[in-house]
Parts: C-alpha cells; structure tokens; sequence
C-alpha cells in the first residue's frame, strides 16, 4: 500500500495555555461541538505528559484537540518554542457575507482577536482572519458564487 494514496488528515491537535479557556472559546464562540475536559486520569511516566484533552467534533471534518502547550511538547518529545502564527491557518466556511462579519463580531467579543483584514478577495471571497486566545490564525470565509458580484467577476 502506498502511504499517499488513502491518507486522509483525521484530527488536528492545537497547543494551548488553558483549557477551561480554549473549551469555552471553541464551544461559546465558534460553536463547535466538545467533549468537555477528558483524560485527567492519564500520565505517560515515559514522556512526562498527562492526557488531559478537550476535542471538538464539527460535523464532516477531523477532530480537532486542544491539549495543553506543555503536554504536547513533551508527548511528542520536543522542546516547548514559541513559533509564528503565521504557518498556517484555519479555515471556516460560511454561508455568507453576513455570517462572516457575525463571526467576526462574536469572536472580537468573547476573547480572540480579530485582524483588520476583512474585505473582498480579488479571487473571489470575501473573508476575515481572527485568531483565537492562543493566538492560533483562523480565516472565515465566503465564497461567492454570484458571477453578478464585482468579486467574482474578477476572479
């Protein structure tokens, strides 16, 4: 079997600081649904981590997990850094302009930070980047689909 061929990305697991903190975002905020505060009853005496862990489960996509900064170094054996936020983000895709900018307002509201980015892309969405208390870059996004609307006609 080649690797390639059938790899599909089933989870993605974000650093964070808190917990309490990041589950309340993830779940109040961007509305996804979470298992809550799991595994405290783990400890890896190899690695030194715990298995403490919140997962969210949007519907149709990989789960995510927010486990804590710290664990995740030592779970996987690497020194704790501070790397930019900037290789890479997250995309949610919304129905519409207006929901974009509902997020966006959400978010500035409860916690994360929304950059002044929000407007009309020369290819064709319209979307805005926020970044949530760990400062993990998160871009919602509409697509428009209207050959009517100035964006897409420039597309």
């Amino acid at each position: 079997m080649m690797l390639g061929m059938d790899l599909r990305i089933s989870f993605i697991t974000l650093a964070v600081a808190d917990l309490s903190r990041s589950l309340a975002f993830y779940a109040d905020v961007l509305e996804l649904p979470a298992s809550g505060i799991v595994g405290t009853e783990f400890h890896d005496d190899i690695s030194g981590a715990d298995g403490t862990i919140v997962f969210l489960t949007p519907e149709g996509c990989p789960t995510i997990g927010l486990y804590e900064r710290h664990n995740l170094a030592r779970d996987a054996a690497v020194a704790e850094d501070s790397r930019s936020r900037t290789e890479f983000s997250l995309g949610i895709a919304l129905p519409s302009r207006e929901a974009v900018d509902a997020l966006l307002a959400k978010v500035a509201q409860s916690g994360g930070t929304v950059t002044p980015s929000c407007h009309d892309r020369p290819w064709g969405v319209y979307s805005g980047y926020f970044t949530d208390p760990d400062g993990h870059l998160w871009e919602a996004v509409w697509s428009h689909s209207d050959t009517t609307n100035p964006a897409a006609a420039n597309h």
